[in-house]
């Protein structure tokens, strides 16, 4: 079945149940970003294969919206179906919410399936008048193939690798609930599932998470999940009961308030709470969030171990690289990074899909190379090369700009300049209290200076063997929603500024960062950055008289960190690369 007849096979559903419209997240029960097969449902009915968007069809009209880094990948997968694209940022902004508010003004019914719509997002709906319906999912009907639900094996963590145990993580969770008065936690996000009980799965690509929900009572732990995944794995401190069985359980509750997160709690759990007799609802974001994204002693020690090895695997791919001695495409050169990774016997896999964009292609903030996009690498020109690594002690993620060839003055120019909002953001010192959102402008100041800019978030939280992307904290020029997060001590974010010329040539460079103090004075406490990512930056991009004393010693003082920390690791062949990649500039 093509796209085209998966819209018009979807119609006819809409017509049977009396919507107007059909609404694909792309999430899952959990709300995640990334998903199983089973929810690539953005991907099935619209052939985008990225990992945001929202996809809306009427009975006239299909249409995807999808942010800056999406707008050339979009278009081109798109390109010859029933499907127009909208953009959420940029001059051209515009939202499916705005779009289905002034469109169905008559309360005509729009659906959408109950297990990916949040509780926040149908009050949201709700708010702008929209008739938002919570109903079966359509695409069952249609979608014959459908993958099921996941059940692959999890594995249990160290404590002593953790810094805590899971009976100690959810004593904390309780002690904070007990000050709110809250009885039961209920747990949908899948990475504070893993990080609560120090479990890791696979049923998600590249994200070590298993599909499952958890309840916190004051004496119980309930996880609901397929208990086959425990064949090697002895449950500690919680019980074991089908993933399907979370409903009826929630609905046998009684005269006790629930803590959870709107934003992460479907309709269908909701519904099954509003069942309960006397069940009073209280809402925040999971405590486990926020215990999460505060790195401990030693998940920040794992995080430094993981740089380390990656950055070993980087300039032995570099190396190998800069040799001349290998041809590549985009899709080889992505091949090679991996394939150095995998010599590494604590390396687990990738984080995410590696970017691997040559010339106009780096300027496709999220490209994916495919057979049939793929290019040779060839001549004169930039690579933007994004990646990751999950290893049995961190996670990572890293961005470098590799020149081939030759380098145009305006290719030296962007480089610095995106280096210099590099360099002053990693270098700020801020008062507590700061948010990441009062230092974005550290990043983009030198582009804004010569008319020029970027319209992704400079930094996203990043888990600990975990997600890639992880919240609250991030660094970005978009206003937070809520209650403003405040960077702490054992945050870990990236810092990853970039410009892409449509056409042209994309630069991007990303360090991750851990949150660190710096100082306490009569003005109070002051944070800054400690650099965990461990690899050169591309020197022959670098205009050094655009750079003031103070970001040339930067630069200085950061390679020879570099070479001092992987001179001894990285292989014989690749230490006069090193060498010569981290010289005083």
């Amino acid at each position: 079945m093509q796209i085209n007849e998966r819209v018009e096979s979807l119609r006819k559903e809409m017509s049977k149940a009396g919507l107007e419209a059909w609404i694909v997240n792309g999430t899952d029960p959990h709300g995640s970003e990334y998903v199983s097969p089973r929810w690539h449902t953005r991907r099935w009915i619209s052939g985008f294969t990225g990992s945001a968007g929202t996809v809306v069809i009427t009975h006239k009209e299909a249409l995807i919206w999808v942010d800056s880094r999406y707008f050339v990948q979009c278009a081109d997968q798109i390109k010859g179906t029933v499907f127009e694209m909208r953009k959420t940022d940029g001059p051209e902004a515009s939202s499916p919410e705005d779009y289905l508010q002034k469109t169905f003004s008559n309360n005509e019914k729009v659906g959408i399936a109950a297990e990916t719509l949040m509780v926040s997002a149908k009050k949201q709906y709700e708010n702008l008048g929209i008739n938002i319906q919570a109903t079966e999912d359509l695409l069952d009907h249609i979608w014959k193939d459908r993958p099921q639900m996941p059940d692959n094996p999890v594995e249990k963590m160290d404590d002593d690798l953790c810094g805590l145990s899971a009976s100690q993580k959810i004593e904390e969770i309780r002690k904070l609930g007990h000050q709110n008065n809250e009885d039961y936690h209920l747990v949908s996000s899948l990475d504070d599932i893993a990080w609560i009980l120090n479990l890791r799965g696979t049923d998600i690509d590249d994200t070590p998470v298993f599909l499952a929900h958890l309840l916190i009572g004051p004496k119980d732990v309930k996880l609901f999940t397929p208990k086959s995944r425990f064949k090697n794995v002895k449950p500690d401190c919680y019980s074991i009961l089908d993933y399907e069985a979370v409903t009826d359980e929630l609905s046998k509750l009684c005269n006790v308030t629930v803590r959870l997160n709107p934003e992460r709690i479907n309709m269908k759990l909701m519904n099954a709470l509003e069942k309960a007799k006397g069940v009073r609802i209280s809402t925040g974001r999971d405590y486990s969030t926020d215990l999460k994204a505060v790195k401990n002693s030693a998940e920040l020690e794992g995080m430094r171990i993981a740089h380390i090895l990656d950055g070993v695997a980087m300039v032995n791919f570099l190396a190998s690289v800069k040799s001349g001695n290998y041809d590549f495409t985009e899709v080889t050169i992505a091949d090679a990074l991996a394939a150095e990774r995998e010599l590494e016997e604590d390396y687990l896999g990738p984080s995410f899909s590696t970017i691997a964009g040559f010339g106009a292609h780096g300027a496709v903030v999220h490209y994916s190379a495919t057979e049939e996009t793929d290019i040779p690498i060839t001549g004169n020109g930039l690579l933007v090369l994004d990646s990751g690594g999950q290893y049995s002690c961190g996670t990572t993620d890293i961005t470098r700009t590799i020149l081939f060839g030759k380098a145009t003055r305006e290719q030296k120019e962007d480089y610095t300049l995106v280096l210099k909002g590099h360099l002053a953001l990693s270098s700020q010192v801020f008062p507590k209290g700061t948010t990441g959102h009062q230092l974005d402008v550290l990043a983009h100041q030198f582009l804004w200076q010569r008319g020029m800019n970027y319209f992704h978030g400079t930094g996203h939280g990043v888990g600990f063997r975990l997600s890639v992307h992880e919240g609250p904290q991030r660094i970005s020029a978009k206003h937070e929603t809520g209650e403003p997060v405040t960077l702490k001590p054992g945050m870990v974010l990236s810092d990853e500024p970039g410009i892409y010329k449509e056409g042209k040539h994309g630069i991007r460079i990303e360090n991750l960062v851990a949150v660190t103090e710096a100082q306490t004075t009569d003005f109070g406490q002051f944070y800054t950055f400690e650099v965990l990512t461990c690899c050169p930056y591309e020197r022959e991009l670098i205009i050094k008289s655009m750079l003031s004393p103070e970001e040339r010693r930067m630069v200085d003082e950061y390679h020879q960190w570099v070479r001092d920390m992987l001179f001894d690791m990285v292989d014989e062949e690749a230490k006069a690369y090193l060498i010569e990649a981290t010289k005083p500039l």
